[in-house]
């Protein structure tokens, strides 16, 4: 009996053990990959990053030879510390942190241990780097900016973040990755693919060789060139004039939503931020608290619309017949509304005014008048006010534009919804939101919304979304550059405010800006601002505002 009981255990667990293997080897065990062969060393070679050429073919951005110091730390033996530490030029506090960090990532992966080597320090170190087990020079190309200008369109490349790496398996420790601008908004066309070298090791983890003869590497792909929408002379210029400015300047070419310059002042150097010193100089830029020169102002600074934004209050207007062209409107030079008989100040000189008089002396009675008219529209409030912020939206105000920065605000168009939990205890109305006929109160924009909107009026009716990609290198740019989004109002009305627009540098409040031979069409405008200093809502010098468009098209 006990005899039986032994065997049928033994028989048991043989079976087991039998399933078990084959199990493991056939179901579970990996296939084989040279990716995670100990005896194999993996050594990764890096494209030419893609070059950028502005509108003209003018280049902005290329390469130049860079070489980083990488690391295997479980290969490092003991080594003169002192005597490596004065070739790299860095502190042994430096040394042992740099250890630490890339130990953390892995004792068997390189990592970059020193970036950006200068063309001696690599002469100097290429001599004698064999003495220094576990480290070796790997060449990489490092950017080079033409320019001087556009640093805030063109970014720039930096080491790539743990989040980079989590997000994307294509990075690894030490690879770069464009930040900002083009840099970052074309990363995956500019960078190419990596190459591979797969390097035999023997028993004593020493390199013999090339692999299976090399036919297992992998060639680098070189990243595709772009031309971008930038005349580069047109953003030097522009950069010219913001000299010792905060604030923007943007130009979009209305028919096709090519940005042609993107200004954002004060700017700098791209160059600064390349090479060794980088990390100093980018240290440097962002503790500029007075002009934040890292802050692209055309994309991320949101102020209220001012004048220019009278624009789309008469547009609206005329479309839903509240005036039409011949409509006169009175101006005492204050606008006095409600029961309490507050006043909104107008700088127009009074007088009676039409559409096109109140546009070129900027008659914020008239607008007041047409806004009131428009929301109290046959008493429904709020349905009204929808109706008018959604139109005002039409024109990509109030929401993201949809282009091709990484960057960008929505700013502000409120809706009946925003208006209802802003003034919960009782019902608003025009009134109430009658500083938005104006383009103040709630209302906040961005250059580049204003530039768009500029584009649509000139466009008499829709615009294309601004973008700063022409081409692409071997392929085609995004084909939501090329759909028009339509504007809901006729294209007669868009007439009527355009004899207004040009009348404003003929007769109006820039008659001085007026050019002999080109046809304006605009507004100038100021909006004010405020801030909280020790906070106590505090008003500061107003904002300046001027948009355009020229020549003016002539209808047939």
């Amino acid at each position: 009996m006990r005899r039986n009981f032994f065997f049928i255990i033994v028989s048991v667990s043989s079976i087991l053990f039998i399933f078990r293997l084959f199990y493991l080897q056939v179901y579970a065990s990996k296939p084989y990959s040279i990716y995670e062969d100990n005896a194999i060393r993996k050594v990764f070679t890096y494209p030419k990053r893609g070059y950028i050429f502005d509108r003209n073919n003018k280049l902005l951005v290329s390469n130049q030879p860079s070489y980083d110091i990488m690391i295997i730390p479980g290969l490092v033996k003991k080594i003169d510390t002192n005597e490596f530490c004065n070739l790299l030029k860095i502190t042994k506090k430096e040394f042992n942190k740099k250890i630490q960090k890339t130990s953390n990532y892995s004792l068997k992966i390189p990592s970059v241990f020193l970036a950006h080597l200068s063309k001696s320090d690599f002469g100097i170190l290429a001599e004698k780097i064999r003495k220094y087990k576990g480290f070796y020079i790997q060449k990489r190309n490092l950017r080079k900016y033409n320019t001087k200008v556009g640093a805030n369109v063109l970014g720039y490349v930096a080491e790539v973040s743990r989040s980079n790496i989590e997000k994307d398996s294509y990075y690894s420790t030490g690879d770069i990755i464009g930040k900002q601008g083009v840099e970052l908004s074309y990363e995956k066309y500019l960078r190419g693919n990596k190459g591979i070298k797969f390097i035999q090791k023997d028993r004593f983890n020493r390199d013999i060789g090339s692999y299976n003869n090399g036919n297992n590497d992998v060639n680098s792909l070189a990243g595709s060139d772009l031309t971008i929408t930038i005349d580069s002379e047109l953003q030097e210029y522009g950069e010219l004039l913001m000299s010792n400015k905060k604030g923007a300047i943007v130009a979009i070419e209305p028919e096709s939503g090519e940005i042609l310059s993107l200004v954002s002042g004060i700017s700098y150097d791209p160059n600064l931020l390349v090479g060794r010193d980088k990390s100093k100089n980018y240290s440097n830029l962002i503790k500029d608290s007075i002009f934040s020169p890292l802050i692209d102002k055309g994309l991320l600074s949101t102020f209220p619309a001012g004048s220019p934004f009278k624009i789309i209050v008469g547009l609206i207007a005329l479309e839903e017949k509240i005036i039409n062209k011949n409509s006169i409107i009175s101006c005492n030079g204050s606008y006095i509304y409600g029961k309490n008989k507050k006043s909104m100040k107008c700088h127009c000189g009074g007088g009676n005014h039409n559409i096109y008089s109140a546009i070129s002396n900027s008659c914020n009675s008239f607008f007041a008048e047409v806004y009131r008219k428009t929301i109290n529209k046959n008493g429904n409030i709020s349905e009204n006010y929808d109706k008018w912020s959604k139109t005002v939206k039409s024109f990509g105000l109030g929401k993201f534009l949809n282009n091709d920065f990484p960057i960008g605000k929505k700013g502000m168009i409120p809706d009946s919804d925003f208006y209802d939990k802003w003034y919960p205890d009782f019902k608003w109305g025009a009134l109430t939101t009658l500083s938005n006929s104006i383009g103040q109160g709630e209302i906040l924009v961005t250059p580049i919304q204003l530039a768009n909107m500029m584009s649509a009026v000139a466009n008499k009716g829709y615009y294309y979304t601004p973008h700063i990609i022409k081409e692409i290198a071997g392929d085609s740019i995004d084909y939501r550059f090329r759909n028009k989004n339509i504007i809901n109002i006729s294209e007669q009305n868009f007439e009527n405010i355009e004899i207004g627009l040009s009348r404003v540098f003929k007769s109006g409040t820039g008659k001085l800006l007026n050019i002999p031979g080109i046809e304006i069409c605009g507004k100038s405008g100021t909006a004010e601002n405020f801030t909280k200093i020790k906070g106590k809502k505090t008003q500061l010098t107003d904002h300046s505002i001027f948009v355009a468009y020229a020549p003016k098209k002539i209808q047939k």
